[in-house]
């Protein structure tokens, strides 16, 4: 079993910045990709970006050359930066991890931007 927390959600105005973080603890032999999802209200959850063990990132085309992700493998955690940031990017931010085939999520963490 995979535990996940997640931190550094809040709320912010537009153009602003914020990092979440995610750390992945319990019976972790080999973390395959990690990433976030959101959810806005009245939404479907979708992808915001994952990376890989080796680095390889992708992005939802919304937050494209906005957004950051990175992760430390020693620490089992990754990070999403969020920068110019915009009203629609509100929405509870979910962190997820595949490991040896099995899907983790986090409990979500609020991100709020106002104009």
């Amino acid at each position: 079993q995979v535990h996940l927390v997640e931190s550094g959600g809040g709320s912010v105005q537009a153009g602003g910045s914020l990092r979440l973080s995610c750390a992945a603890s319990g019976s972790i032999f080999s973390i395959t990709s990690m990433g976030w999802y959101r959810q806005a209200p009245g939404k479907q959850r979708e992808l915001v970006a994952r990376i890989t063990s080796g680095g390889v990132a992708n992005f939802a085309d919304p937050v494209k050359g906005r957004f950051t992700i990175s992760r430390d493998n020693a620490k089992n955690t990754v990070y999403l930066q969020m920068n110019s940031l915009k009203a629609e990017d509100t929405a509870v931010y979910y962190c997820n991890v595949f490991e040896r085939g099995s899907v983790y999520w986090g409990q979500g963490t609020q991100v709020t931007v106002s104009l």
